[in-house]
């Protein structure tokens, strides 16, 4: 089986004055640690922050999220920001966000008048709703980069906070002249599939039996029949595409029927077009097809009659300080179950201390490595007894569909997330939970505009309310119209209560639909 280093940083490119990329970068990133460290403690300092939400992922892969071209609102959440008196920030998407979702989330600030808010946002467009990532628009338009210099203005106060940091987001900070406040792609290794299993090996955390750095399907043929022949009892295993996003490069293959060893890697070989693909649409050609560009990874179905997949996510500071910032219980669906749908917050109390246990050995590794900003590590735990294992599956070097949640229940709440106890508590120590999902559905929800939306919030009390810091706010709202899909964090005192916040509000959107249907 062929084994190969996937690494994805670019070659070493040379600019004037004979300094690589990696160079220039390097030292660009040498601006944040200084704004670090005489701006962020302070909220009254002036800033700009350039909230860039580019999906800078394999587009094809990213073609089978329904709605994806309005993933870029899921940083809405950061429009909070603007509760710093001094803090301006610049929104970048595709396509014109409408005004009703802005003043949406300008009337969720705390204690700061709209009007005030807005005169510090700057909203740009790229006006183009192809499937390219957001960042490679805005390189290819001259004029675009020339507005966004403007807007900056005072670069020394400046800095990027974007989904995911690629090639294309470092080369975007060099032509504005900004930093990232987050993981240099040099390092994005890492934080595929293969250099997830590597990591955890390092940091000697358990992890499923499995093969990294294939780079192809013989390679997953010879991975899957070693997997057999080394646990006969396996009844299932699971492929992953190295660059996969959210579930969507995964599929799983049946050893229902296996020959024995002799006969087993042609009858491996045979039934590989017969993958259950998790991506909605995907084909085997084109699955093989990614797998030869990203490589992949072959690992053991973990089984178990009461099975969870928590997470735990960190974030490494522009010092070098490294903190856990939450867990999650993560809710999965789709054909196998492995497609995120969304999350509860914080993860089960049974374990949630033990994966930030477990998972803190993997986040020092990485902080070794250089990593910088947040990111997360997902789990399979399985419950045996009254004893629960914990198997390392994935880490996630960028923003993900826990981010957007959690940052929602900070700005809202004006809370912190106590690492001691795993809890969430207000100013005043009230613990809180919530409960919040990406992908509430319905084909009764096609039409609905965002005022729509609005009003049915209004009328009904669906809103969240600072006195007792419990309740509902949207995001996603810009897919409601065309896909019927929408965005909900659930906030409550207990898991119960945002559960029944959740319900309530999805009870409610399918009433109101229903009655506009009718």
């Amino acid at each position: 089986m062929q084994q190969h280093d996937a690494r994805t940083a670019l070659a070493p490119e040379q600019s004037g004055g004979g300094a690589s990329v990696e160079e220039r970068f390097q030292a660009l990133q040498e601006k944040l640690g200084r704004q670090y460290a005489s701006l962020f403690s302070d909220p009254a300092s002036p800033r700009t922050v350039l909230v860039l939400p580019s999906l800078s992922l394999d587009t094809e892969v990213m073609a089978k999220v329904s709605g994806v071209a309005h993933y870029e609102e899921r940083m809405l959440c950061l429009l909070m920001l603007l509760r710093m008196p001094r803090t301006r920030v610049i929104y970048v998407t595709s396509t014109p966000i409408s005004p009703a979702i802005i003043d949406y989330y300008l009337h969720l600030l705390p204690g700061v008048p709209g009007e005030h808010a807005r005169r510090r946002l700057t909203l740009l467009s790229c006006d183009d709703s192809s499937s390219a990532p957001l960042t490679e628009k805005i390189l290819g338009r001259p004029r675009m980069l020339y507005r966004l210099r403007d807007a900056i203005g005072d670069t020394s106060t400046a800095h990027m906070t974007c989904f995911t940091v690629s090639p294309l987001e470092r080369q975007l900070a060099l032509e504005l002249g900004i930093p990232i406040y987050g993981c240099d792609p040099a390092l994005l290794h890492w934080g595929s599939k293969s250099g997830s299993r590597k990591i955890f090996r390092e940091a000697g955390i358990d992890l499923p039996a499995g093969f990294e750095d294939l780079t192809d399907m013989d390679d997953v043929a010879r991975a899957l029949t070693a997997l057999k022949s080394e646990n006969p009892v396996l009844t299932k295993a699971v492929v992953k595409i190295n660059e996969g996003f959210s579930g969507e490069g995964n599929a799983v293959f049946d050893f229902t029927s296996a020959p024995n060893a002799s006969a087993l890697l042609p009858w491996v070989r045979a039934r590989l077009p017969q993958l259950a693909f998790e991506a909605h649409l995907m084909t085997y050609e084109l699955y093989d097809e990614k797998l030869r560009k990203m490589g992949g990874i072959v690992e053991e179905w973990i089984p178990g009659q009461v099975k969870e997949s928590p997470s735990v996510q960190f974030r490494v500071d522009p010092a070098g300080n490294l903190e856990a910032i939450s867990t999650h219980d993560q809710v999965l669906g789709g054909r196998t179950g492995q497609i995120f749908l969304g999350a509860r917050f914080p993860a089960s109390e049974a374990y949630r201390l033990d994966i930030q246990r477990e998972g803190l050995k993997a986040a020092e590794a990485l902080t070794r490595k250089g990593v910088l900003g947040r990111f997360g590590i997902d789990f399979v735990s399985v419950q045996d007894g009254e004893r629960w294992r914990h198997v390392a599956i994935e880490i996630n070097l960028r923003k993900g569909g826990t981010t957007h949640p959690f940052q929602m229940l900070q700005f809202l709440t004006d809370g912190h997330y106590d690492a001691a106890t795993g809890n969430f508590l207000t100013p005043s120590g009230r613990p809180r939970c919530y409960y919040a999902s990406d992908n509430v559905a319905s084909g009764s929800y096609r039409g609905l505009t965002p005022d729509d939306l609005i009003d049915i919030a209004v009328l009904n009390g669906l809103h969240f309310n600072a006195a007792t810091a419990e309740g509902v706010a949207f995001h996603l709202i810009g897919a409601l119209s065309e896909f019927g899909k929408l965005g909900i964090v659930a906030i409550g005192s207990d898991h119960d209560r945002a559960a029944a916040l959740y319900h309530k509000t999805v009870d409610i959107l399918d009433r109101e639909s229903a009655a506009t249907v009718g």
